[in-house]
């Protein structure tokens, strides 16, 4: 059976966003056009990641001067979005696997994300012959322009940031009433300034 596809070539708009406060955060892709919206569920690092790599990309494009591209350096003030993310917010699925890639033919960034699968996971000693990913239920297909594309990865970094304040000692995420430290011994710690 093929796979659904909810595919944007461009989306009106493609974002990443969150629900929740810091700490108890659920992060989402979501894709608009017209009055057809697609989210999908997904890990902080997973945004963090696919936003570095899209600007990768885009620098990588630049460098090499493909074609006629014309490719940003950053993200253009009018593509900027800080909306909050579209409502109802209906999970078509958890991100799993995301691939990413440039089309110099139309200039566009091409997002792919397939769904979580237990199926799809690998351990680090499995032989690569021994991998077989099963085939995806649903898929979204983003093709964004490289403006969007940059606009994308200022919103999504900035999202990323936007959680809870690093500890000035070990560096791991401090909770409004402080956490257990490593460095300090067992001892809790706030989120203020060393003393």
């Amino acid at each position: 059976m093929a796979p659904v596809v909810h595919s944007f070539d461009p989306p009106e708009r493609f974002v990443a966003g969150t629900v929740g406060p810091p700490g108890q955060r659920t992060f989402f892709l979501q894709a608009r056009s017209g009055p057809r919206v697609t989210s999908v569920a997904l890990e902080k690092q997973q945004v963090s990641v696919l936003a570095e790599r899209i600007d990768e990309l885009l620098d990588e494009v630049m460098r090499a001067g493909e074609g006629e591209a014309t490719v940003p350096a950053v993200a253009p003030v009018g593509l900027e979005d800080g909306d909050p993310l579209e409502q109802p917010i209906v999970e078509e699925f958890r991100a799993g696997t995301m691939t990413l890639s440039w089309d110099a033919a139309d200039e566009r960034i091409v997002v792919e994300v397939f769904p979580f699968t237990e199926e799809a996971l690998i351990s680090p000693d499995q032989p690569e012959e021994e991998i077989d990913e099963p085939d995806p239920e649903e898929i979204l297909l983003v093709r964004l322009p490289a403006g969007l594309a940059r606009a994308f990865t200022k919103r999504a970094l900035s999202v990323v940031a936007a959680g809870r304040a690093p500890c000035p000692f070990c560096g791991g995420p401090v909770d409004p009433e402080g956490h257990l430290c490593p460095r300090a011994n067992g001892f809790r710690r706030t989120g203020g300034s060393p003393a």
